[in-house]
């Protein structure tokens, strides 16, 4: 009986992988702001299917109109949001903005007095053209071009449609998308592609609902803190904490140092503005050390250098909106790496539960002559 054959590297399929993950590559990135508003309406799909799964569960919805109870009462919440919430903040922000021009020239005169306190800066840093003149040319400059801007808008309103389309498609039949998904890949292969789009799923769930509760608490805290110490514009600085906190690290220190200045100008500025910053550093350190770790699944725990690298990849591949999808964008890409790289190739395994360990099936083995 002879012995078997040693396994042949088969180019073909090889060759044909990489052409085919290169091609994908270039379409992804060619059409990366279609790619960024399906993640988004993967994310709104998501909500809506923890939202009714807790309907069905807490409130004892049928199963059948758990899903379009979860859509009015959203639709529902966000109608009272902004019917609570959108005008006094838009007042407050009209208001700011008229003053903007004052704040901003009382700002140049502190910085002005700062340097000629100490003739040493003179020489390093040089005359500062006037905030004033330097905003008033943003706001020239924003003014033009009218009509492209208009194009924009229209533009921005046919996304966000696509995307709320796209969000009820995927949250009413979930199961379809996945399974299309899921039939890319080899049978054998097909169970372990479903277990890490379910952990996908969850992922995604912990970090939405996880990410609303913080920014809720965060803008509460903020609001009820700015207003007790006086500070201009509460209400519009406190939404403005709680929808930074989307990005971390850099939402927090913008949303820390923003309030100090509009106290720096006033009697006792120093201390108002030390005392507003003492308050941003205390309402995130209780979001970082208690309120994180109790309504954050450990499947987002994310190291926070590598939530900045994220951040500034992202912000710089897709700008503004990159900024909003940074961190469920590396928690997915994670959970990739620790399922496919780490437990796949090091390991030699898939373990989606520790409890129930699922192995990687072995290829199939080459075709071997009959013994001779």
């Amino acid at each position: 009986m002879s012995e078997p054959l040693p396994r042949r590297l088969r180019y073909a399929p090889v060759l044909t992988a990489t052409v085919l993950t290169v091609l994908i590559l270039l379409l992804v990135g060619s059409v990366a702001d279609v790619v960024m508003l399906l993640f988004i309406g993967i994310l709104l799909a998501v909500y809506l299917n923890a939202l009714a799964a807790v309907l069905r569960r807490r409130v004892r919805v049928p199963g059948r109109l758990a899903f379009p109870a979860a859509l009015a009462a959203s639709i529902a919440a966000l109608f009272l949001l902004f019917t609570i919430l959108v005008p006094p903040v838009v007042t407050q922000t009209q208001q700011l903005l008229k003053l903007l021009p004052q704040y901003t020239a009382l700002w140049q005169q502190t910085f002005e007095s700062f340097v000629a306190r100490i003739p040493a800066l003179a020489d390093v840093v040089p005359p500062q053209r006037s905030i004033v003149l330097a905003l008033y040319d943003q706001l020239a400059a924003a003014v033009q071009n009218v009509l492209p801007k208009l194009f924009l808008g229209v533009h921005v309103l046919i996304n966000v449609f696509s995307v709320a389309v796209m969000a009820i498609y995927l949250a009413v039949a979930p199961d379809t998308y996945t399974g299309m998904l899921e039939s890319l890949f080899p049978p054998v292969r097909r169970p372990f592609v479903h277990h890490i789009l379910r952990e996908l799923g969850d992922t995604l769930r912990a970090y939405i609902v996880g990410q609303l509760v913080t920014m809720t608490v965060l803008g509460l805290l903020s609001a009820i803190g700015l207003y007790i110490l006086g500070v201009p514009y509460a209400l519009t600085f406190g939404v403005f904490s709680g929808v930074a906190a989307i990005v971390p690290f850099f939402g927090t220190l913008l949303s820390t140092t923003l309030p100090a200045l509009f106290v720096l100008n006033t009697p006792d500025g120093g201390t108002r503005a030390l005392l507003v910053l003492g308050l941003g550093v205390v309402i995130h350190l209780i979001e970082g050390n208690v309120l994180a770790p109790m309504v954050m699944s450990e499947q987002v725990d994310l190291p926070p250098v590598l939530s900045i690298l994220g951040v500034l990849v992202m912000g710089e591949i897709l700008g503004v909106l990159g900024l909003l999808i940074a961190v469920p964008t590396l928690a997915i890409v994670m959970v990739l790496i620790r399922r496919l790289v780490v437990h796949g190739v090091y390991d030699g395994g898939l373990v989606v539960d520790p409890a129930m360990p699922l192995t990687l099936p072995a290829a199939a083995p080459p075709d071997t002559p009959p013994d001779s």
